[in-house]
């Protein structure tokens, strides 16, 4: 007989399906307002990707339900290469340039307002991002949002992919390398962190409530942002991360100006962090099972 705990876990495990059923439903109607098919694409292909190595794991069966047939048919590359390719970044950074691109990048409120209605329908925990970062320089304005991940080993795998797919701007992929993926531990060969000028403003608030959400102290080690947390989330995880990197991405005059200073931050220190950060990511992806003979990110 199953036990209590186990019940409910398998309860809470099953908020993955829900989840990702309300979100694609969500996108689908986004889809036809914007006509940005890549990212409906992409997001099938990181939710397939998520279910196949959570724990336990789910079939795009069990996922999509009556929506299977119609999904397969018009997005099959999503379903022909979530087995052998990586996502490059989280799921619900897919929603979020849906909404954007729905609303205009000028309209925040609007934006946030949007994102807050769908996750008030999510259950917690799978699939959703806590936190939205807005970043702007002079009138140009772009977003972030957390990792939309569960757990250690997809949040390594996905924080990895960013790093080594060039998803992530390279001085955002750097800073992150900057720590042992492994351990959080801070390298003694490298330094990619840096510390942005004042003409740039970083500000993330939590999605689901209106409320600044301060910087974490993992993102003053990594952008110099002020801080008075002496904790940290994992490095990679918070919002600001995928908020600065499309603003230097963006914006490749202003982002010379803070390019890291350290020592340490050489050609030869990066090589051995990526090649660190690519081990991690083939441990991550053989403990669930994943093919690591060939390591191949999706694009959409």
């Amino acid at each position: 007989m199953m036990s209590r705990r186990a019940q409910q876990r398998l309860k809470d495990q099953n908020h993955f399906r829900t989840n990702a059923f309300i979100i694609i439903d969500s996108m689908l109607e986004w889809c036809t307002q914007t006509g940005r098919t890549d990212l409906l694409d992409e997001i099938l292909h990181g939710i397939l990707f998520l279910g196949k190595i959570n724990k336990p794991p789910f079939s795009p069966e069990e996922i999509f339900l009556d929506l299977l047939s119609h999904l397969a048919a018009e997005y099959p590359r999503p379903f022909d290469h979530y087995m052998t390719h990586l996502p490059r970044r989280s799921p619900f950074s897919c929603v979020l340039d849906m909404v954007v691109h729905l609303t205009q990048p000028q309209n925040e409120m609007e934006i946030r307002r949007i994102l807050k209605d769908l996750v008030d329908n999510l259950e917690r925990g799978f699939l959703v991002s806590t936190a939205i970062c807005v970043s702007q320089y002079k009138n140009s304005v772009k977003y972030g949002v957390s990792m939309s991940t569960t757990g250690s080993i997809a949040r390594k795998i996905v924080t990895a992919a960013s790093c080594l797919s060039s998803y992530w701007d390279e001085y955002v992929a750097d800073a992150v390398m900057t720590f042992n993926l492994s351990d959080q531990t801070r390298r003694t060969d490298f330094d990619g962190t840096f510390v942005l000028p004042r003409s740039v403003t970083c500000r993330a608030y939590y999605v689901n409530i209106n409320r600044i959400l301060p910087p974490c102290g993992s993102c003053g080690e990594l952008f110099g942002l002020h801080t008075r947390s002496g904790n940290g989330f994992p490095y990679g995880n918070c919002a600001e991360a995928e908020s600065l990197s499309n603003l230097f991405t963006s914006h490749q005059e202003m982002r010379k100006r803070f390019r890291p200073t350290s020592e340490f931050y050489t050609e030869q220190g990066r090589e051995a962090a990526r090649a660190d950060t690519l081990r991690v990511l083939l441990k991550m992806l053989q403990r669930v099972r994943f093919n690591t003979e060939r390591i191949e990110y999706y694009t959409p």
